[in-house]
């Protein structure tokens, strides 16, 4: 059995939401180019989906992660 507090929540937080929507704008842009044959299209897809990883460390770094001091804990 665990307990609520021991629990690390299922990522309901700004900087998991930030890198889970910008890396799939990044994937389905580079998908899209990737059927067109734009290569330079699909590295640019490469690199969104990259910053979204970036952001997401960077904004749970700062405190907007799962129980960080900026993200608001919700009740269950």
């Amino acid at each position: 059995m665990s307990h609520e507090e021991d629990e690390m929540g299922e990522g309901h937080s700004l900087a998991a939401w930030t890198t889970v929507v910008v890396s799939l704008v990044g994937i389905a842009l580079g998908t899209v180019a990737f059927f067109f044959a734009i290569v330079w299209l699909v590295w640019v897809g490469v690199g969104i989906t990259l910053l979204g990883f970036i952001l997401g460390f960077a904004l749970s770094k700062a405190g907007y992660g799962v129980n960080g001091s900026r993200s608001l804990q919700k009740e269950h």
